[in-house]
């Protein structure tokens, strides 16, 4: 089953916000919806989306702040829904990072267009950094960057989004420590909370899905108080 790709809607007029979100469901994406700058900040950092749609006009802060916040760790499309429609606002928008400006009103065909546009272009460049990156494969564990697939003995394995960055970065640094703090930060971004519960529940469903025995894991090491450590690329030995 492929999973939908999902778009956060930050937007505060509730009218609108309703129709995006019904547009983006009726069309086999899963939408999520935020009426405020900062819930939109904390649902980006929990949740990941694919794509975020943004409006500039918020109660609480200016869109333009988000985008500025959010390119400081991520590099998901963003399009911003504006009614403002002067050159200015629109050329700082991109400048400060947004991959795409509609002006409200806006039909479906175009917003759903512009959304798969702004899609191909995030996957073209994942591809372009991942292509040249082979698997990781140890004792029966392979992760494979460029199909984002994971399999233990052949077998895929299905992680939720989040699971599938933590097993990612740790593949790519394998047999090196990663602390605590810099796997939240690359994960849910560098104004997530850095508690680590959040990271330990996603940890122990990692290792419910591929140990043989999550209390005595041969993939995924604990450095007590520090971080995490996957077992070492075989062909890196």
């Amino acid at each position: 089953m492929v999973q939908k790709l999902s778009v956060l809607v930050i937007e505060d007029e509730k009218s609108i916000c309703y129709f995006i979100a019904k547009t983006l469901n009726a069309s086999d994406y899963k939408a999520v919806t935020a009426g405020s700058g900062k819930e939109g900040l904390a649902i980006l950092t929990s949740a990941l989306p694919d794509l975020v749609l943004l409006d500039l006009g918020l109660p609480d802060m200016d869109g333009i702040d988000i985008i500025k916040q959010t390119r400081e760790w991520s590099s998901l499309p963003i399009i911003v829904i504006s009614a403002r429609v002067q050159e200015r606002e629109k050329v700082a928008a991109l400048d400060a990072g947004a991959d795409d400006y509609i002006t409200k009103p806006f039909g479906t065909d175009e917003l759903l267009a512009r959304i798969r546009t702004a899609i191909r272009h995030s996957n073209k460049i994942v591809d372009d950094k991942v292509n040249s990156t082979r698997p990781y494969s140890a004792r029966g564990l392979v992760v494979d960057f460029g199909k984002r697939l994971v399999t233990v003995e052949r077998k895929e394995i299905h992680l939720t989004r989040v699971e599938y960055k933590i097993v990612s970065m740790l593949a790519q640094n394998s047999g090196k420590v990663i602390t605590y703090s810099s796997l939240i930060e690359q994960v849910w971004g560098p104004y997530a909370d850095d508690n680590n519960r959040i990271l330990r529940v996603n940890m122990a469903n990692i290792r419910r899905k591929i140990e043989k025995n999550p209390g005595e894991p041969e993939y995924i090491f604990t450095e007590l108080g520090i971080g995490y450590r996957m077992i070492e690329d075989e062909n890196l030995e």
